[in-house]
């Protein structure tokens, strides 16, 4: 087993509690916000940092004790690829299927008109 310098330690030590803490954030969000769009939102965003901050970590270890791997770099592309298109896809699901949402959620479905491109004249 490899004997890591001091700094290697406490690096790879904050980018994974760091990403530990963002995934348990939206993992809690998932469970105690009130409705779809919300509990959509709280994972997406977050548990994306959370895994991010654990491939930070990742690479900077295998960078120091070994030599440099693009796994953790793959994997990275892969989830900041796939994570926004699958929410996206989830939330047009959502509102196609006309899920109940509590008073706070914006449905800017109402009024499309303040929303439209006007002409200036």
């Amino acid at each position: 087993m490899a004997t890591l310098p001091v700094w290697a330690d406490w690096l790879i030590s904050f980018f994974i509690l760091l990403g530990a803490s963002f995934a348990f954030v939206g993992s809690i969000g998932l469970v105690r916000l009130p409705d779809f769009m919300s509990r959509l939102h709280a994972p997406t965003k977050s548990t994306t940092l959370g895994v991010g901050g654990i491939i930070i970590g990742s690479s900077i270890y295998f960078s120091v004790t070994t030599h440099f791997s693009a796994h953790e770099l793959l994997i990275a592309i892969f989830l900041f690829l796939t994570a926004p298109i699958s929410a996206h896809l989830l939330a047009k699901a959502g509102l196609h299927l006309h899920l109940k949402m509590i008073a706070n959620t914006q449905d800017l479905r109402k009024k499309p008109e303040q929303f439209a491109d006007k002409e200036s004249d």
